[in-house]
């Protein structure tokens, strides 16, 4: 690994939630982990974009870029470890085909069906989370709440379907459960006594702290729920799978086009004006995940994993190919693309 550059850039992370699908996440920070050119110092995060987030975060603290490296590959290796012996496995017709989808799979077959039907709360939820024994192994919290990165994770106030964002001295594995606690599979995760769920119907993830908060004037959102599809969804599963996507992208476009009218509309001798203007956003995505079946979000097997880490390396290179020099300069995602009326 390269020396450390004299004076890097800071940046903030903008991590999405989705799953397994957090594994893109995953390989998108081992790559941007090899960048000396880059400091990381702030990150926001929802769901599995919230794990990757903590999980980064506390290796910075221990040791570093390689040590992060390293507790992240410790992390989706345990996951998929605990996922062995899951009743979520691909059918063999599926295997023998290369399809990573568990439509097929009778026990998904079943909880989807049963989720629209039966609460988590009459069923007693599924039988534990076995996140929360990974989480407390691999994250020392207390490093984490001195650690040199900011941290903002998002969950939902079930009460008031507010978004709350936790910050690094507020973050243990309950909170980062709370982050991605899906109502129809999990009871709501209680924390100092109020429910939380999922952060995704919040913030897929929260924008506005990076901007108030962090003196980085770069933002990277990796995005792993796909925003356009073109085909129309016809099958029950396709609508509810769709419904999803567009629920769980609603407020990040929402929060975008505000940084967007803000850019244009603000007074530019406001001291909050500045903050917003002085912003460049970048994003990397694949189409890769448009292809991706909503059901292989549970598909934890290391083959699936390992294949969107490397689609996630495979995408930042791009990306550093063609944007890396404008880190620092430029916007690359464009915003007020975001302001047209379609």
């Amino acid at each position: 690994m390269p020396a450390k550059a004299s004076n890097p850039i800071p940046i903030d992370l903008a991590l999405q939630g989705g799953g397994a699908h957090g594994a893109f996440t995953w390989g998108v920070l081992d790559r941007l982990l090899e960048e000396s050119r880059f400091e990381i110092e702030g990150i926001s995060g929802t769901s599995a974009g919230a794990m990757n987030a903590a999980v980064l975060a506390c290796g910075l603290a221990q040791g570093g870029p390689e040590q992060a490296r390293k507790l992240l590959a410790e992390f989706w290796r345990r996951v998929s470890d605990a996922a062995k012996f899951s009743p979520f496995q691909r059918s063999p017709v599926d295997r023998w085909l290369g399809n990573w989808t568990l439509d097929n799979n009778p026990a998904f077959v079943m909880m989807d069906l049963s989720a629209r039907l039966v609460s988590p709360y009459t069923m007693g939820g599924l039988a534990g989370n076995p996140l929360k024994a990974i989480l407390e192994e691999l994250i020392d919290f207390s490093c984490l709440a001195q650690g040199p990165v900011k941290l903002f994770i998002t969950a939902t106030n079930v009460h008031t379907g507010q978004g709350r964002v936790f910050r690094r001295d507020e973050i243990s594995a309950d909170v980062l459960l709370a982050s991605a606690c899906l109502p129809t599979l999990y009871q709501a995760v209680e924390i100092d006594g109020v429910p939380y769920w999922d952060g995704g119907y919040a913030g897929n993830p929260t924008m506005t702290p990076l901007v108030r908060e962090c003196e980085s004037n770069d933002t990277i959102l990796v995005q792993i729920n796909p925003v356009v599809r073109e085909s129309t969804p016809k099958s029950a599963r396709e609508i509810a799978s769709r419904v999803n996507e567009i629920s769980f992208n609603a407020t990040l476009l929402k929060e975008l086009r505000m940084m967007a009218l803000l850019r244009q509309v603000l007074d530019p001798g406001n001291a909050e004006a500045r903050l917003w203007q002085a912003m460049r956003m970048h994003r990397i995505s694949s189409e890769l995940m448009v292809k991706l079946g909503h059901s292989s979000k549970l598909n934890a097997e290391w083959d699936f994993l390992r294949m969107l880490r490397d689609a996630g390396r495979d995408s930042t290179d791009r990306f550093l190919a063609e944007c890396g020099d404008d880190i620092g300069q430029r916007c690359t995602f464009d915003l007020d693309s975001l302001l047209e009326v379609v």
